[in-house]
């Protein structure tokens, strides 16, 4: 058991009070208070007190506890450490090499925007899960830094997902003695699709790949809707990612941006890395494109920018990823079709697989989910027409 006394301490100065009286002060009144090793940091002694016990018996009992949580390793030394204090010197420089840039970035920007604001100067030891509680609630009544309203349900779960994981990590370097994450009650995950994709029908999205056919970056837009890989995996795609031959492309990395700034990274799941099979006329519009960037490779001459990625300028240099979807908003327009995200090009050709009855299971390999689950629960909305194709087949199959 850990050493450790008890001892008078005078509620006008502070000192020790051996006797009845304060022998700095002279005053007569004090309360009991406790100190305890709690171990050694640089050959040095360390000691932790507390005071303001009405009664001894009360200050042994907490004295007790104390040696109690130190003997089991599960003591956690009182601090002031703010919430803003541990989340920007010590969380986030800890963790940042364990994401992905977009992620840590992602991170960052919800917890200067919301967390520090309104939690930041909370003691992290002073937390409690109604604290995160009303900070929920908020978030989702008036938490738009326009002051338009409140922010999506799923952001809010978000962002108590990165709350949960700080604490949890508060937690294991004995910083807490609980994570009170785990006892909020963040926004439901059934709130968490708060809109659906817009998608096109087959002649839309064939009228557009038609009226794009002569721009030099138009295979681009064939493979995003062909294979339903993200933006960032069809910039990391380098020509030896690509088996014009056996049409395939195997996703290895991808080119994301981060703020103002783009990074290679990994894909964003374990399952993002795979082989995706072609089709002929997405084939055929590779290769059409790796020999227009061969001439402009003999044009630029020694000044080609040598890195060997499929998409970039006409010199070879890598342009930032938001260049490719201001690039298709502005070709959207000129077609005339209804706007859609670049992203929802990948919706388009998952909805598009579901409905033509490709198994779900086909579709989260091509997208690289991490599980099928996620496909079946955000292309939920294709289901319905899926149903009634069903109860018609199998009618067919009795009536007919």
């Amino acid at each position: 058991m850990r050493r450790g006394t008890i001892y008078r301490r005078c509620t006008k100065c502070g000192r020790k009070v051996p006797k009845k009286t304060c022998p700095g002060c002279g005053y007569d009144r004090f309360s009991w208070a406790y100190v305890v090793d709690t171990g050694h940091v640089g050959g040095k002694r360390r000691q932790q007190s507390k005071s303001g016990f009405a009664t001894k018996a009360e200050a042994n009992a907490a004295l007790a506890n104390v040696q109690v949580d130190l003997s089991k390793g599960m003591y956690v030394e009182a601090t002031r450490v703010t919430l803003e204090e541990f989340l920007n010197d010590e969380w986030l420089p800890a963790i940042e090499s364990t994401l992905r840039p977009t992620t840590f970035d992602s991170y960052h920007e919800l917890i200067r925007n919301h967390i520090i604001p309104a939690l930041g100067s909370a003691r992290l030891q002073t937390l409690t899960p109604s604290h995160l509680n009303g900070f929920y609630s908020t978030l989702g009544k008036t938490g738009r830094r326009d002051g338009r309203g409140g922010l999506s349900p799923r952001t809010v779960r978000y962002i108590h997902t990165i709350l949960h994981r700080a604490l949890k990590d508060a937690v294991r370097w004995n910083r807490l003695i609980r994570n009170v994450a785990e006892l909020a009650d963040p926004p439901k995950a059934s709130a968490h699709r708060d809109h659906e994709y817009t998608t096109w029908a087959p002649e839309e999205l064939r009228n557009f790949l038609s009226s794009i056919a002569d721009h030099r970056l138009d295979a681009a837009f064939v493979v995003l809707a062909m294979t339903g890989i993200r933006r960032g995996e069809l910039l990391g795609l380098q020509w030896q990612d690509v088996d014009l031959k056996n049409r395939s492309i195997t996703i290895r990395r991808a080119r994301v941006a981060v703020r103002y700034d783009w990074k290679i990274s990994e894909p964003k799941t374990r399952s993002g890395r795979r082989l995706i099979a072609l089709d002929e006329t997405t084939n055929n519009a590779l290769r059409a494109h790796r020999r227009r960037q061969l001439e402009e490779r003999m044009r630029w001459g020694s000044s080609w920018h040598d890195n060997g990625f499929v998409f970039t300028a006409e010199d070879g240099s890598l342009f930032h990823p938001d260049h490719l979807t201001k690039l298709f908003d502005r070709l959207v327009k000129r077609a005339g079709i209804p706007r859609i995200r670049l992203h929802d090009l990948r919706h388009t050709h998952a909805t598009l697989a579901l409905q033509r009855g490709i198994h779900p299971k086909v579709i989260s390999e091509r997208l690289g989910h991490a599980s099928i689950g996620i496909t079946l629960d955000t292309y939920s909305h294709a289901f319905p027409a899926l149903q009634e194709d069903a109860a018609e087949q199998i009618a067919a199959m009795v009536f007919d």
